[in-house]
């Protein structure tokens, strides 16, 4: 008899994923087993336990997506639903849903999945890799959520680190061997998917499920106010317009160099100290 495994982050949406979770109770009745992913025996006993005819249920947000395609261990053979329930959701804003939206199959894009190098360590990651001021907001709300329970405004963030503490860098980008260098360089992400950073469209043309080449898209060359009335322009796409302050380049693999060290996230997840990255394209 088929079973559903109903894996949640308790972390997920600030939070509040333990109490939105409930809403599956109703929907998969006595049919599932609800495991937290905090939990080692949900990895251990647990996933190894999963057939082919059962089906699993993933809750959270991206960093929880993140986690699932970098276990050590492969993910069963079975259907992979996915109920987006946090706090950026940018891998459900990319496939047309919405935060809290009924769980909806992603085996197809849990295949096939990029690379990312950073400081000696390679994992696969879901939507993008920020670096520059939006690693720069991940570190501050990082430590602003250490030391208190409300939500943190990452908007607030951004907007203050444009006007006075954010510096831009000079970032060297290669691009399949070819080099570029950028002066003032306040954005330098590569991405998977066309959304990251709870809603920027930072590479519009970029397609998940045909993604033999990655979109690394640059902020660049503008002083902060220039560079603070044009940035409201990402979350609708429109930025690509703005040509003298903004450049997509498309490759398989990308180099990101920048000349002092940076934070940098990986789908949501931050990484302090960083001189440079590299993405590679799914081989």
């Amino acid at each position: 008899m088929s079973k559903t495994y109903v894996f949640y982050n308790p972390l997920a949406g600030n939070g509040a994923c333990s109490e939105e979770v409930k809403r599956l109770g109703q929907l998969y009745k006595e049919d599932a087993e609800f495991c937290d992913m905090t939990a080692p025996e949900t990895y251990g006993s647990v996933l190894g336990s999963i057939k082919p005819d059962d089906r699993l249920v993933i809750c959270g947000g991206d960093g929880t997506l993140n986690r699932i395609v970098n276990l050590p261990t492969p993910l069963p053979e079975c259907e992979i639903l996915y109920y987006p329930c946090g706090s950026g959701n940018d891998f459900a804003h990319d496939l047309g849903k919405n935060r809290l939206d009924e769980p909806f199959p992603i085996n197809q894009y849990l295949k096939d999945l990029p690379t990312v190098t950073v400081k000696g360590r390679t994992c696969k990651y879901i939507n993008g890799i920020g670096y520059g001021i939006d690693g720069y907001c991940c570190e501050v709300g990082d430590k602003l959520r250490e030391t208190s329970d409300k939500p943190v405004n990452y908007t607030g963030i951004a907007i203050k680190g444009l006007l006075f503490h954010y510096k831009p860098t000079t970032a060297t980008v290669t691009v399949d061997g070819v080099k570029h260098v950028f002066e003032k360089a306040w954005l330098c992400p590569t991405m998977n998917g066309r959304f990251y950073g709870g809603g920027m469209n930072a590479a519009p043309e970029q397609d998940r499920l045909h993604n033999e080449t990655q979109s690394v898209m640059l902020f660049h060359g503008a002083g902060r106010i220039r560079t603070l009335i044009a940035f409201p322009s990402i979350f609708k796409g429109e930025h690509v317009k703005k040509t003298k302050m903004v450049t997509i380049l498309k490759g398989k693999e990308i180099k990101v160099e920048f000349d002092s060290p940076r934070a940098l996230q990986i789908d949501g997840e931050t990484v302090l100290d960083v001189k440079e990255y590299t993405a590679k394209a799914p081989q």
